[in-house]
Formats: structure tokens, sequence, C-alpha cells
């Protein structure tokens, strides 16, 4: 009797595993092929969906931060219109470029030393801003930075991006003993943290090879951007889940939590990646 309940209950598991990773792909690959299709069809409809993808994200951000608010939403659509579509001023692009950088800078350092994000009514408009909103900013102008856009950039950075996640939690998975930083995600490991950066490092030589938009070592740089903060983005977005007491920022997207859960590497490693973009039109 009992060693048939312990079959029931092994052969339940794994149903319920597969049809839950069922569910995860079938939602993984919906949220890509939107993104792809609004990245190919052009500027504006790839700045409008991250403009939609932002009212979300910032919805799932403000319930992490406890806050509610529509002066977020106002600041939302009011930069985007200055800085993604209208292109207001370079000056001001770079001011906030470096305002942006610096704040999440901070992040990382409050991430490392301190237990608990200070998360004090000023400081929340700070992060909603600067560490949201600007970021999604650069995302959107990552593809243009030379002027014209090339949707190709954006969707070899995104693959950057899907690689170093699949194959940090693969190799950390099967591989992993070391924990890269226990007290805020106890399944991040150090062997998954190199294996997702070996992997993203190849993958930007693949990218090289098909697009040869950037030299190859040009791209190798990305990857590495892209591993390390965009990991740190994942660290400091899951002490907000752990300081609100959640385990998913929303539930948007099943078997992934909320599309902030989802964007949070990316949105963390795009002004990084855009500076370094712009590090490298300056010096050519």
């Amino acid at each position: 009797m009992e060693v048939a309940q312990k079959t029931y209950i092994c052969c339940y598991w794994k149903i319920y595993n597969m049809k839950e990773n069922f569910v995860r792909g079938l939602s993984g690959l919906l949220y890509a092929s939107i993104l792809v299709v609004a990245i190919f069809s052009s500027e504006i409809a790839f700045t409008t969906l991250f403009l939609i993808f932002g009212v979300i994200c910032l919805r799932e951000l403000q319930r992490l931060l406890h806050l509610k608010s529509y002066l977020g939403y106002f600041l939302l659509f009011a930069m985007f219109f200055l800085f993604s579509y209208y292109r207001w001023s370079p000056y001001a692009t770079l001011v906030l470029l470096l305002i942006t950088i610096f704040i999440n800078l901070f992040l990382v350092k409050d991430l490392m030393l301190v237990n608990k994000i200070p998360l004090f009514e000023k400081k929340k408009y700070v992060i909603i801003i600067f560490y949201l909103i600007s970021s999604l900013i650069f995302l959107t102008l990552i593809p243009s930075y030379t002027g014209d856009f090339t949707p190709e950039l954006v969707v070899g950075i995104f693959s950057l991006i899907w690689i170093n996640d699949t194959f940090a939690y693969l190799v950390g998975k099967n591989f992993g003993e070391k924990k890269l930083f226990e007290r805020i995600s106890p399944k991040k490991t150090v062997e998954g943290f190199l294996g997702g950066l070996f992997f993203t490092m190849i993958a930007g030589y693949l990218v090289h090879f098909y697009t040869e938009l950037l030299e190859l070592h040009h791209w190798i740089g990305i990857a590495i951007i892209m591993s390390i903060f965009g990991t740190l983005g994942d660290l400091i977005q899951s002490k907000f889940k752990r300081q609100a007491g959640v385990k998913d920022s929303g539930r948007l997207m099943p078997g992934h939590g909320g599309l902030f859960d989802r964007l949070d590497s990316i949105i963390f490693a795009s002004p990084f990646v855009y500076a370094y973009l712009q590090l490298l039109n300056y010096v050519s």
C-alpha cells in the first residue's frame, strides 16, 4: 500500500512538472514572438511595445515597493515621449544615462552591503525613475545608438540575455555547489554564473558571425556586460521581492511570474550596454 502510494505521488509530480514546463515554454514562446515581431516591424512598434511593457513592470514594481500612485505612470509616459520618441536632447540623454548608472551602482552597493534596500517614500520614486523608467528608455535607444534603427542589434542583445539565463540555470542545476548569493537567491551558484558567462560569450561569437554588425571583441564585451549586470539585476529584483515578502512580481506570464521577473536582467543591464555602445561610437 505504501509502495503504491509513493508510486502515485511520484507519477503525479512527473505529470505536474511536465505540465508546468509546457506552460512555461508556451508562455516564453509567445513573449519572444511578440517581441521579435515588434522589433522587426518598426522602431515605433518596438518602442511602443516597451512603453506597454513599462506600464506593466511599473505596476509590478510599485506592488513590491508597497506604493500606490499614478505619478509613476505620468513620469513613464512623459519620459518616453521626451527621450524615446522625440529624442529631446543628446545632452539631456547623457545626463540621464550618468544618473541612471550611478543609481544602479548604488543599488549594487546596497545589494552587497546592506541587509535591506532603503525604501523610504522619496527613494521609491528615485528607484521608479532611474532604476526602471530610464533603464527601459535606454533599452529602446540601443538599436538606434548610431542614429539608424538596427533591429538585428537588439535581437542579438536579447539572445545573449536569454542564453545567459538558460545556461546559468542548466549549469547551476547540474554542477552548482558553491552559492553565489545565498541570502538573496539560494538557487544561484558560482558555477551557474560562470557557465552562463561562458556560453553567453560563445553566443556573442555566433551573433557576430551571423550579423557582422560589430567587431567580434565588441560582441564579447557586450556578452560580458549582459552576463554580469544581468545577473546583478536579477539579484536586485530578488531582493525587492524578498523584502516585499512575495515569490514573483506578478502573474502575467504563467510559469515565469510577472513580466518584471522576465525583464529584470535586461532592464538593469541596458544602460551599461548603451553606455558601452556610445563609447565605441565615440572612439570610432
